[in-house]
């Protein structure tokens, strides 16, 4: 007779019991029919319905897969398009020094956090705070924010696809004020650049400016009369192009989706690379361009009197944070499809140093251009600067038309924007798809295609209302709104939730079940006490600088500004709401209830013994609910035995080798044999 050892993790229980030692325990991911049988029948006998099986939850094809997704997660948009410009706005070089300190402080450490905890409970982000029930408002707001940054993110996307399809033309066609949308104002880049005495306060309105907003935008609406207005209380009509191309974006984020993390990450091998190959060609095409070095000059040049103004400091972290995709539960659905001993400490700090490296290295091409464009109007570099949408739309396109061949130049810049584009939206949508499948496993788990093809509807109807005439100042209020303070809070109450309520200790522990060692005291005291202190600041300093939406000089009416606010508090209500109703749903004193909601729920545990839970979680409230250990299936050259489970003390009792002669499943008897547990 055989007993149970725990000590066969290590190995010693098989050589102190005579079995030949096998290979390390993998546990299947499903139960086996005959035991799945076995416990139906017992469930039957005791009056009660079988819990349905939780269908395979899937996991990255390979290691190179979760690298090249985070990577095309967090390296989006902004290292393009806003990151030179806040570099060049906070002393050129100088701005470096608070973006390495934020990086190191506040971005990296919660990286890690957000990655070790989604790894370690292979769970999405709503329902991976079973570690602390309380703040399960948190995952909904993570899901809540993604949604809204989904709408008008895939709106850029679409316009990228605008630009894409335009470029293939012998001409661009916004090169020149001789087409149905110029006005009288336009003036061509061409005819700035032959002018001459011209003065610092020379103003135009570019050729590729009119085309954004005249052709691509038609954000002027006719009011009769020979009367015009703009805002976003003129919705005037909807654009049929600007629909379709929305429409293809949709489609092309759905059709990499369809199939999970198998599908998307395959298709980032191509989405994730391709910008690099592009900023690279743009960059040796850039540096031997006249011009070229003054504007990289400017971009470097440090001014270490900048470091005194706290607005840079503000920058550096607002930067870092959005970068990296803090708190928007794109870090924990991707890393709960990780392998459970997966290094993600070694991962965070790559992908956050690989982030970051990129948004310098994009700096050092898009301001060689910059600089291009200023030698060639004969304006100073600080003229031509733009940021956002103004960077990518306008002033970069006026640059390629300066350049030979700018057909070509202009299909790989807008090509590199939709790769960029697509990568986060992919984790986007995905964390959105993460949490409900997870949320309701038997019911979505098996459905997630039509899960995700539902949302995709939802959203692009949502998203009409960006291809209106007052659709760009819609995009303008989602983004001021959506992702702002709001985001800031909901990371806040995450690093308190897990550092101080979970408990340090305990978190430490987890990722040192994963990876084999503790994190060093440097994120410790960064979880604890350094990194809410610095998201404390940039909350504060977000209220104090607080100004309403603006949109090209032209405000907003109070209703928008109300509903944008409205907007941002939706998400971060969640957070007290859902806490109040997880303390209603507990039973006994308000102190019983409030200390239940903020100790780990009975489901809760490492992903390698997930499996292990389900298994034996059916059979409570029968005699003996626990597993019987035969030593049989080693001979037969299977697994080891069934993980340990430290809340049954006694899940693995005594071998009775009789138990499996009489089994009426395993061995043909029938069902009306005595119950396979009661024979224990």
């Amino acid at each position: 007779m055989y007993t149970y050892n725990p000590s066969h993790h290590s190995g010693d229980g098989l050589r102190s019991s005579g079995i030949p030692e096998k290979q390390p325990y993998v546990r299947s991911t499903a139960m086996a029919p005959a035991d799945r049988k076995v416990m139906e029948v017992e469930m039957k006998e005791k009056g009660r319905p079988a819990e349905p099986e939780e269908p395979e939850r899937e996991q990255w094809g390979a290691k190179m897969d979760f690298m090249l997704s985070m990577l095309g997660y967090c390296v989006g948009l902004g290292n393009v398009w806003r990151f030179p410009y806040l570099c060049y706005k906070n002393g050129g070089g100088a701005f470096l020094i608070p973006y390495l300190i934020m990086l190191t402080f506040a971005g990296l450490p919660l990286f890690f956090m957000e990655l070790a905890l989604g790894q370690y409970a292979s769970l999405g982000p709503v329902t991976i705070w079973r570690c602390v029930p309380l703040f399960k408002g948190i995952g909904i707001a993570m899901c809540i924010m993604s949604g809204l940054v989904c709408i008008y993110y895939n709106m850029i996307i679409a316009w990228s696809l605008y630009y894409l399809f335009a470029s293939f033309t012998s001409m661009l066609p916004w090169r020149t004020c001789d087409n149905w949308w110029n006005t009288p104002n336009c003036v061509e880049t061409s005819a700035v650049a032959n002018a001459t005495n011209k003065t610092d306060n020379y103003t135009r309105i570019s050729s590729s400016e009119e085309y954004f907003h005249e052709r691509v935008l038609k954000y002027t609406v006719d009011l009769g009369n020979n009367s015009t207005a703009r805002g976003i209380q003129h919705t005037g009509t909807m654009s049929w192009e600007l629909a379709l191309v929305l429409l293809l974006a949709w489609i092309i984020v759905f059709a990499c989706l369809c199939k999970g993390v198998k599908s998307s990450g395959k298709v980032v091998y191509f989405t994730a690379t391709f910008p690099y190959i592009v900023l690279i060609i743009l960059l040796i095409r850039g540096a031997i361009l006249p011009g070229a070095r003054e504007g990289i000059i400017f971009y470097i040049k440090p001014d270490f009197n900048r470091l005194k103004d706290s607005q840079v400091w503000y920058d550096a972290a607002s930067q870092i944070f959005y970068s990296l995709g803090v708190a928007f539960g794109g870090i924990l659905a991707m890393s709960s499809y990780n392998k459970f001993n997966n290094n993600c400490h070694r991962d965070a700090v790559f992908i956050a140093l690989v982030n970051c490296g990129t948004s310098v290295f994009a700096g050092f091409a898009i301001f060689s251009y910059i600089g291009y464009m200023a030698h060639e109007l004969k304006m100073p570099v600080g003229k031509v600067v733009a940021s956002g949408s103004g960077l990518a739309f306008i002033a970069y396109p006026e640059a390629l038309t300066l350049m030979p061949i700018s057909p070509l130049w202009s299909i790989l810049f807008f090509f590199m924007l939709l790769t960029l584009g697509l990568d986060t939206q992919f984790v986007m949508l995905e964390t959105i798809v993460t949490a409900l499948s997870d949320e309701f496993p038997t019911l979505l788990r098996q459905h997630k295609t039509w899960v995700l093809l539902a949302i995709c509807i939802c959203l692009y109807l949502l998203g009409l209302t960006q291809c209106t005439q007052a659709g760009i100042f819609w995009l303008e209020m989602m983004n001021w709104y959506s992702a702002g303070f709001c985001l800031i809070v909901t990371a806040l109450i995450m690093a308190i939730g897990i550092s101080w309520v979970y408990g340090i200790k305990r978190f430490s522990a987890d990722i040192k079940e994963m990876i084999g060692y503790e994190p060093n005291i440097y994120f410790k005291a960064c979880w604890m006490v350094i990194s809410p202190a610095l998201m404390l600041f940039i909350f504060i300093f977000s209220l104090v600088q607080y100004s309403p939406v603006v949109y090209n000089g032209i405000a907003y009416p109070d209703w928008a500004v109300t509903l944008g606010l409205l907007m941002a508090f939706f998400s971060i209500l969640m957070i007290p709401l859902v806490g109040i109703i997880v303390v209603a749903k507990n039973k006994g004193s308000f102190t019983e209830r409030f200390k239940k909601a903020i100790t780990p729920d009975e489901k809760w545990g490492p992903a390698i013994m997930s499996q292990e839970q389900k298994e034996w979680k059916s059979t409570e409230g029968i005699d003996n609910p626990a597993t019987i250990y035969d030593p049989g299936t080693m001979e037969n050259g299977t697994d080891q035995p069934p993980l340990y489970d430290p809340r049954s003390i006694n899940r693995y009792p005594l071998y009775d080798p009789r138990s499996l002669q009489q089994d009426p499943i395993r061995n043909g008897g029938s069902i009306n044999d005595t119950s396979y547990s009661s024979r224990l």
